[in-house]
């Protein structure tokens, strides 16, 4: 039985292109090491010169509780909760009809339309703040939830990475569904949404990630406290008079922080199918 060497040049191309992803994830993975590292000190070993990743005198217990206590840090939590998961399902209601008509419908100027979404999704939503601003404020809409949440219930992108799979999906299992008698809003809730359930974890990682981390617009249409998202908290925390106390700050970001990071883990193997099945066409 013939065994496969590799060559030397192979070998030291891998050996290289471990060692640089290696180095890239070392620099990414860096400045969450440090904030939970400050967490867990004391403000004297924080300002020390000489710096340890491992607190000689541990301190989370107290950073942590003057966390949620000094601010309210789990309502900072909860309407991130709120927010990201209102818009989520929002897109999601707007996001599976749209990709299925762009995907499956035959009808005139699809390909236009289509073409638009693409066009979407090249506009920075910081051009559309000053209009949505102002229409928020003649409805009478600023500082509450719906503020927030209304300038995002249309995804493009949602629309685009939803169109994307339904390409993948055969025909002939939305004809068996129509000889079935099901109709098209019935095959999109009923046939395709559950056969793109990878894509749809996907894109609600994606979601949770870019709405918990926006700060532009809730920063503009929110004034009161309780209504702060969790990014915004951590400013109304760096406000407060005990907000220079970078041990309890630092603890605010990295409870801020973990749910992402469950998040992602707990869908890892769902948000890679999907975001590779939708590549195939």
């Amino acid at each position: 039985m013939r065994t496969k060497t590799l060559e030397p040049g192979r070998i030291g191309f891998a050996l290289f292109r471990h060692a640089l992803l290696g180095l890239g994830a070392l620099i990414m993975l860096a400045p969450f090491v440090l904030m939970i590292s400050v967490s867990l000190k004391p403000s004297g070993e924080i300002f020390s010169p000489e710096f340890t990743l491992l607190p000689k005198v541990w301190h989370a217990w107290e950073n942590y509780s003057a966390a949620f206590t000094k601010q309210p840090l789990a309502r900072f939590i909860l309407n991130g909760f709120i927010v990201t998961g209102s818009i989520f399902v929002c897109q999601l209601i707007v996001a599976l009809p749209c990709a299925y008509a762009l995907a499956k419908l035959r009808w005139r100027g699809k390909e236009t339309v289509f073409l638009m979404v693409l066009l979407g999704l090249l506009i920075p939503h910081q051009v559309t703040a000053i209009p949505l601003y102002i229409l928020f404020w003649k409805f009478g809409l600023l500082d509450s939830y719906a503020a927030i949440i209304l300038p995002s219930t249309i995804s493009v992108f949602g629309i685009f990475l939803m169109r994307q799979f339904f390409l993948t999906v055969p025909d002939d299992l939305i004809n068996a569904a129509r000889l079935d008698g099901l109709g098209e809003f019935a095959i999109v809730w009923r046939i395709m949404m559950p056969t793109a359930v990878p894509a749809v974890i996907a894109f609600g990682v994606l979601s949770l990630v870019w709405n918990w981390n926006e700060f532009f617009w809730p920063l503009i249409v929110i004034q009161s406290e309780h209504l702060a998202t969790p990014p915004l908290g951590v400013v109304f925390f760096n406000n407060a008079e005990a907000g220079t106390n970078y041990g309890p700050l630092m603890a605010a970001a990295t409870a801020i922080t973990a749910p992402l990071v469950i998040a992602f883990l707990a869908a890892q193997r769902w948000f890679i199918d999907g975001v590779t099945m939708t590549a195939v066409k």
